[in-house]
């Protein structure tokens, strides 16, 4: 990670915990994935070929929801876009306290995001049913457009820069 000139901003203290708490957290994406398929396309649970190979599948490449989840850590950085840190009395750090602020709004946008048909498509997609690149790519492309528009973020690109603009 790169250190700027302020290694107290927020951004880079939350930055930090997210990175932190990936691994945790694409763990429980997953989960809240197979979750949302059953709710969404087999809520009495009826066993057939599909929803046994989603629910039994662990190997997966992690690097396209690994995406997901990094866009999303963007989503909540641009969202909590204040830089000041606020005061704490509980005696806990600012990282641990990102930490836990993290984790909780990261399962409640998973958890919305899990009640949308395309997203549970897209991301079942690339990860639990994956079988060619090029269809985990047009997947990722598709999840991230939706994530994107869910929001209300745009993303446009000029000169080299990406810009961030809300809707």
């Amino acid at each position: 990670m790169i250190q700027k000139l302020f290694p107290l901003d927020k951004n880079y203290i939350l930055r930090q915990a997210q990175f932190a708490m990936e691994e945790e957290l694409l763990e429980q994406m997953v989960y809240e994935l197979k979750r949302s398929y059953t709710y969404l396309y087999n809520p009495l649970q009826l066993m057939d070929s599909t929803y046994a190979a989603i629910l039994d599948n662990f190997e997966f490449p992690m690097d396209r929801i690994r995406m997901i989840y990094r866009q999303l850590c963007g989503v909540y950085r641009y969202v909590n876009g204040d830089n000041q840190l606020e005061l704490l009395f509980d005696g806990k750090s600012h990282f641990d306290k990102f930490k836990e602020d993290w984790e909780k709004t990261f399962i409640q946008y998973v958890r919305d995001l899990g009640q949308y048909e395309p997203y549970v498509k897209t991301m079942l997609r690339m990860t639990i049913l994956y079988d060619t690149e090029s269809r985990a790519e047009w997947a990722e492309n598709h999840c991230k457009a939706f994530i994107n528009q869910h929001f209300g973020i745009r993303v446009i690109k000029r000169h080299g820069e990406l810009k961030l603009k809300a809707s």
